[in-house]
Parts: structure tokens; sequence; C-alpha cells
């Protein structure tokens, strides 16, 4: 299966309304050749990479009948999926549920609390460790006490190793060996927590304040998602932020793998304020959608429930990145550095800049009229966006301006300005020298977000008014 570290662009015009639609009637009686269908016709419209695959070509089939002897070739829809998704397709994804997908989109997920990576030892025997990232309030997590830089290694029991981990850490109800790392050696303790998943729904601001700093207000804020349900609260807090006098703004976006392209366009509009109408981002199709379809996005001044941006009009922003910045996250990167000075601190992000629909099995493709008799949906890459300078295609991520990794020994607390990513920010501002940094020696190799239907997302609302 594909990687399922998504950048999506998901239309929800008419789906959010219907997310949590009764399914009991739904028989799961579709054929995989229905399915298949489905699939077919979806990336033969839709499909940013059509033309990398020589069968999704308008002339590839005469008859119908000629096209379902080839989908009857492949023993399951996902077969077929990855055979026509084509290997520089890094991030298509088809799901068979996408009820829960559906529930994700509105920040609520099966979860027990404890955002987490996981990492090789560096002796490079294959075992695995965990340290926690951050906890989220009200969960099995919190409750039991997790908090960031709590390292474990075992579960259930079991030492954690690079090929049991993914089967080991899904499970409802897990119990997790807590251990401790000084940078070379991980020491289990004798200390074991069990944690349960139940349904969470996550504020994206998990820290939002105005640090006094050599008596300059500096703003910051710990973001985790660009969930649209939450913008009345993210606009809140840059009016907290405008009240304050913030002179400065540091992002923490090290563990946001993305959401809705809406929101980052007034995410940018609260930031800046001052290029309202101007083109924040462009979006490059297929060769057959692109004169029909594509549209540049543009600055605004109103979140989705139509009430005023809180503006900051500034110049200048710091944000703070890691391999797990992603998506909606580089948006906000990528769209804003033609206009203002965005300098990035810490790490490389993942490298997402195409987007997707969530297209259902119904004559249009969306969520009204879908198949009852199965709950197959797909999130092809669809366009590729860009910024108004052009700027697109950064497979690698983009580079940070000082690089500077996550020490799993010494995370530091969140939102502490000494917290070594948020101090190397606080050092430019007041041009202080950056300490000497020790090189990171430790892989990760993934993360609690792994679990996640929708690892990594930007949401875009859109319609299929053009078809």
């Amino acid at each position: 299966m594909k990687n399922k570290i998504l950048l999506i662009c998901i239309a929800v015009a008419s789906v959010l309304s219907s997310c949590f639609e009764d399914l009991d009637d739904n028989q799961n009686t579709a054929s995989a050749l229905d399915i298949q269908n489905f699939i077919y016709r979806g990336l033969n419209f839709f499909y940013l990479y059509k033309a990398e695959t020589p069968e999704l070509a308008n002339d590839a089939f005469a008859t119908q009948a000629a096209l379902n002897d080839f989908l009857n070739d492949y023993d399951t829809p996902e077969d077929l999926f990855d055979y026509l998704t084509p290997p520089v397709d890094r991030f298509s994804f088809l799901t068979d549920d996408y009820v829960s997908l559906e529930n994700a989109l509105n920040g609520t997920t099966l979860n027990n609390g404890m955002e987490f990576g996981l990492v090789l030892y560096p002796s490079q025997n294959g075992n695995v460790f965990g340290y926690v990232r951050y906890v989220l309030q009200n969960s099995s997590a919190a409750i039991q006490g997790i908090e960031r830089g709590i390292a474990f290694n075992t579960i259930d029991g079991q030492q954690l190793t690079e090929t049991n981990f993914s089967d080991l850490l899904a499970p409802d109800t897990y119990t997790i060996g807590l251990a401790t790392f000084d940078g070379t050696d991980i020491t289990p303790t004798t200390e074991e927590i069990t944690l349960v998943k139940t349904e969470i729904t996550e504020n994206p601001v998990q820290l939002a304040q105005t640090l006094m700093v050599e008596g300059q207000p500096i703003g910051y804020m710990h973001y985790t998602g660009f969930v649209r349900d939450f913008d009345t609260q993210l606009n809140n807090v840059f009016g907290q932020f405008q009240t304050d006098g913030i002179t400065e703004l540091i992002l923490d976006l090290r563990y946001n793998g993305g959401g809705s392209v809406a929101t980052a366009v007034d995410l940018a509009g609260m930031i800046t304020g001052q290029f309202n109408g101007q083109v924040f981002y462009t979006e490059q199709w297929n060769a057959d959608l692109q004169g029909e379809f594509a549209s540049d996005g543009l600055f605004d001044n109103t979140i989705s429930n139509g009430a005023a941006i809180n503006s900051l009009g500034l110049n200048r922003l710091f944000v703070l990145t890691t391999a797990r910045t992603a998506s909606a996250s580089e948006l906000i990167i990528n769209s804003l550095s033609p206009y203002i000075d965005v300098v990035q601190v810490g790490d490389f992000t993942t490298g997402k800049y195409q987007a997707s629909f969530l297209l259902y099995d119904s004559d249009n493709f969306q969520r009204q009229g879908a198949n009852i008799n199965h709950t197959y949906a797909m999130l092809p890459l669809v366009f590729k966006t860009a910024n108004k300078n052009g700027m697109t295609d950064f497979d690698d991520g983009l580079p940070p301006d000082v690089m500077l990794n996550e020490d799993f020994s010494n995370l530091g607390t969140l939102g502490d300005a000494n917290e070594p990513l948020l101090a190397a920010a606080l050092n430019i501002i007041f041009s202080a020298p950056q300490p000497a940094t020790q090189a990171n020696f430790t892989e990760q190799i993934g993360d609690s977000k792994m679990y996640s239907i929708l690892d990594g997302v930007m949401i875009a609302e859109t319609s299929f008014s053009k078809k």
C-alpha cells in the first residue's frame, strides 16, 4: 500500500453535513468489479499523474467490456489502485472505510492521547524505543500522568523492534514499559502504564501564549492540525495576540501533518492581513483539467463562519519544523515566503505539495448518492500546489534556515523559552549566538500518527460544479 502520510485536499462542501449518516442499511454486497470501475472512473478523470499510466488514457479501452476484462485481472480494489498509481505518486490513498475518514476530518479519532515518535536504538540492533511528544487533554495518557519526554521500549512485556512495533501498538488497549534514554543507552525501568484508546476530538491549538522576553511580547503557538471546526478558536488566539501587542510570532508546526487548506489561508491572513485578495497559492492539474479546474487561492479576511480575521500585520514569521511537518503546514511556509520573511528552524519538512479530492462511488463522486453497498473512497493526487512564484516539487521537503534536530534525551518543555527549537528562534530575534548542537545518531521509523486513517492532511473545500 502507498505511504499513508497524505497530502489531501478534500471536497467537503456536501460531505461534512452527512459525515455521520447511519449506514446500517449498507449490505456490503458490492462486487470487486463494481468498486474497481469506480476507482478507474475517478482516476481516469481526476488523477494528476494520469499520463504516467497508459491504461488511464481516454482511448485506452474501446468498450466497457474491454475495460472490465482489464479490471478483472486484479484480485482486489487495492491491487488495482496500486497498479494505476505509479511510483512517482507517494501519497494517493484508497480506504474501505470512509465513515472513519469522515470522523477524522472533524478531528475525532480513536486515540489513547499519547502522541509519540519511534526511534531505532543507537546500537542499530533492530530494537526500537518510543518517546512522548505531547499528550492530549482528557485522554487515557493524560489521566495516567504521561508527559512529554517519557520513553518506553516494551508493549505488553515485549521489546519493540523494527519488525513488530506496528502490530504491538495497534490494539485499543496496551501496556507500555517505561525506560530512560541518555542519548546513548536505553535503560528499562520497572514501571508500566496501561493506556486505553477512546474517541477523542483534539483541539489543534495545543498551546498558545505570549512570552515576555527582554521586555518584548513574543507570540508562541503549538498547532497540531489545520482542523476547520476549530477556526474560531484559532482566530480567538490571534485576537489575544493582538491584545497582547506581540511583535514576533513563533509558529510551532513540528508535529503538524496538515489539515484544511482553507484554514491555512485564514491562518496566513491572521499572521499578515496586508495582502488580502492577493494570490496565496496556485494549482497545477492534469492536462485535461488545467484550463477548466485550476484556480488561485487568495488571501482572505474572514473565517468560515464569516467572522473577521484577527490579523497581526507581521512582516516576519518563525516556524518550527521537523520531518513530520507536512502538507498544509508546508503550504503556510511556501506560500507566505514570497510576501514576508519566513524563518524556518528545525529539520527538513516532509515534502507534500500535491493535493487530492475525496472521491465517493457516485455519479458525481460526491457523498450524496454514494453506493450504499460498500464504503470505499479514494484520495488520489489531483493537483500540485505552488506559491505565487511557481515554487513546487519540493520532494525532499522545505529546508530549514537553522538546522536543529530534537534531542530525544532532552526534549524540553513545549512553550518554555529554554526548549531547544524555541530557544533557537528567540536567539535569532534577539541576535544571540546559536549554541553548538550535537548530531542526532538515532533514526526515527514511525510515530503515533501512522495509525490514523488521515495521517497528514490538507483539506480544501471545492465543488464539482465545473464537471
